[in-house]
Order: structure tokens, then sequence, then C-alpha cells
């Protein structure tokens, strides 16, 4: 309980996401299924505490609370702590059109709005030693993202294709958070496979980059800067 009585009949829901998103299905989808129990909430706090993680897992969020808000029938509202970037940037777009719904602390660092395949290749040091990789594998896309070899351009454009598709779905989502980004972007709604464009005054905003809260509201990527109480009084 963060304030006032556990017992009444009309509350708050705070949904705590803290840390690196993995999955998804443990603490937060717990915490959904409360509120999905709980006849007496008539809102929904969402506090978010990350730096991002899994795409997979920051959709499987992304979806659950939407299903919550549909049965439900009520508001949400982000409330963003000292980080919320890339997945916790991803699931604060749950807010979709309602509008002064995303509060960022003053010192929060949210953006990194991106999709990246971590990839090392040690095939330099691994011949100074003399140390070979002598895999056996079905097929040499199976080891795409072996760190003993030079990526071939054939893996490196796949990978890049299957980025690509990710990033694309992810704009999609702050199209959905964010109706401001919308005008310029309505072939791309449509499914054509135009590029999404996140800009503000011409300035790509959805390059991987992060930003200081006041420079987040100045460009539109969230609603207020504020604590936790101020998403709690607007819910």
């Amino acid at each position: 309980v963060h304030s006032g009585s556990a017992s009444a009949r009309e509350k708050i829901a705070i949904i705590r996401i803290n840390g690196v998103i993995y999955d998804g299905s443990g603490y937060v989808k717990r915490q959904i299924d409360r509120v999905l129990e709980d006849d007496d909430i008539k809102a929904v706090v969402l506090r978010v505490n990350s730096p991002g993680g899994t795409v997979s897992g920051s959709d499987y969020i992304y979806h659950h609370l939407k299903k919550m808000l549909a049965k439900k029938k009520i508001p949400i509202v982000v409330s963003m702590g000292s980080v919320a970037a890339s997945g916790g940037y991803y699931v604060s777009m749950v807010v979709g059109d309602q509008e002064n719904s995303i509060y960022a602390e003053p010192t929060c660092t949210t953006g990194s709005i991106g999709v990246i395949i971590p990839h090392w290749n040690y095939s330099q040091l691994m011949e100074t030693y003399g140390v070979v990789d002598d895999s056996i594998m079905s097929h040499p896309r199976k080891r795409m993202l072996t760190p003993s070899k030079k990526m071939p351009e054939e893996h490196r454009r796949l990978l890049q294709e299957y980025v690509d598709e990710s990033f694309y779905e992810f704009k999609k989502k702050i199209l959905a958070g964010r109706p401001r980004f919308r005008p310029g972007n309505e072939q791309a709604l449509q499914g054509d496979g135009s590029e999404i464009r996140i800009e503000f005054e011409g300035r790509d905003v959805a390059t991987g980059e992060i930003f200081h809260a006041p420079t987040a509201l100045r460009y539109g990527l969230v609603d207020r800067l504020g604590f936790i109480e101020d998403a709690i009084e607007r819910a």
C-alpha cells in the first residue's frame, strides 16, 4: 500500500516494472492479474524503473497491459523513475491517446529508442593464440552470431533485416502512444512498408540515444515532469 486505506472501495493500483525486462511473465504479470481480479481498482499508475531488455519481454508486458485496460476500461498513467529507456519506454506506450499521461522525474533518463543485437569478433585474438573454432552445424546460418569468425555480409544482411523489422514494430508502438508523431506517418500505419519517422521539428529522436527528462519533454517523448505522487494525482 502506497498511501490511503488498503480496504478502500475506489483504488489506484501501482504496477511496478523494475530492472531489466526478460520474458515479462513473472512479477509484472502477477501484478496485472491482481488488477484484473480487483473490482475496486479504478485506475492504474505504471511505475517504470527499467533500462529495457528483450523485445519479446517488453511486447509481452505491453500486450497484457493492453488486455487489462480493455477489460477493465480504466485509465493508466505512467510514472518514469530514474530510468525508463528502450523496453522501459516501449511499455510506457500503453497509454495510447490519453492526454498528459506520461510523467517523468526531472532527473529521469529515457529514450534509447532502438534495437540492438550485440556481437563481438574475437577471430584475430583466437588466431594469435592458435585457437580454432571447429563447430559442426546443420547450416552455416546456425552460427550467425558466433564471435569466433568474421561475420559474412550475407549474415549481416539477414540480421539487419531482423533488427529493422523489430525496430519498425517499436516505432509503431510509439505512434500508438504518442499521437503527436503520427502526422506524416499515415501511409506507414496503413502497412505499406513506408519508413516511420519519429521526429520533432525535423530531428530524429529514434536514434537509440538517451535523453534527460527536460529534453524528452521538449521533444514530446513525455508529457510532464513530476514524481509518482503527481502521476497518482493525475490518475
